[in-house]
Order: structure tokens, then C-alpha cells, then sequence
């Protein structure tokens, strides 16, 4: 009996290792999105607008421009034009219509803890 558990439990880790969420970011590398985040306890929504080179962030009344760097399908820095502050984003899994990533601050800090946050992008053409 405890060798059918043990066996049970072990292809379960087996299998459940394998799985990799679907990922087809090619279709995510430009067009049109809105996405949600949150300040404080509150949540806003904002949209933006992303070519091969350069994304366009429109939120809180504001107009924020970046030039985009892709590592491969799935990983990309935007670096701000005006402050020269960059994020490094990585989409983790995709949908039909959306994707969700991670992002986190693509400088390294000794002085401040790496934080890395999620989020998720909504096609909308």
C-alpha cells in the first residue's frame, strides 16, 4: 500500500514538472494594450500602444515614452526616454486575447531589494 502511494506521488511530481504554461509571445511584441495596476490600495487601469522599438504609456492623464529592447520573443527592457530608468519585463504565459508577465528594475541595486511584481496586458487590437 505505501509503495502505491509513494509511486502515485512520485509520478505526480514527475508530470506536474512538465508542465509549462503556453507561451506564444511573437503575437504580444507590438500593438495595443491596456493593463491594470495598482497604487496604494487603489487600482487604475492604463493603456499603451508598444512598435518593435518604442512603447507609448498612457495612464493617470499622462504620456510616457520608452524605447524597447527585446532579448528574445519573451523578454524585453523598456528603458524611459526622459529619465533613462529601465524595466525588464518577461512574459510568463499568454492567452488567446492577453499575456502576464513580470517585471523588475533591470539595474541592479546593492543598496535596495530587488522586487519583482506581476502583472497582466489585455490586446485590444
Amino acid at each position: 500500500m505505501m509503495k502505491n502511494i509513494i509511486s502515485t506521488m512520485a509520478l505526480c511530481l514527475i508530470l506536474g514538472s512538465c508542465y509549462e504554461p503556453e507561451r506564444d509571445c511573437e503575437k504580444y511584441k507590438t500593438g495595443s494594450f491596456k493593463f491594470t495596476y495598482e497604487v496604494g490600495y487603489t487600482t487604475k487601469e492604463g493603456r499603451f500602444t508598444r512598435t518593435e522599438d518604442y512603447s507609448v504609456d498612457y495612464y493617470e492623464n499622462k504620456i510616457d515614452s520608452a524605447t524597447v529592447r527585446w532579448f528574445n520573443d519573451c523578454e524585453f527592457v523598456l528603458q524611459d526616454i526622459n529619465s533613462k530608468v529601465a524595466i525588464h519585463y518577461k512574459i510568463i504565459s499568454t492567452t488567446d486575447s492577453s499575456y502576464t508577465f513580470q517585471y523588475k528594475s533591470a539595474v541592479k541595486d546593492p543598496n535596495k531589494k530587488l522586487i519583482v511584481k506581476t502583472g497582466t496586458a489585455i490586446k485590444t487590437n
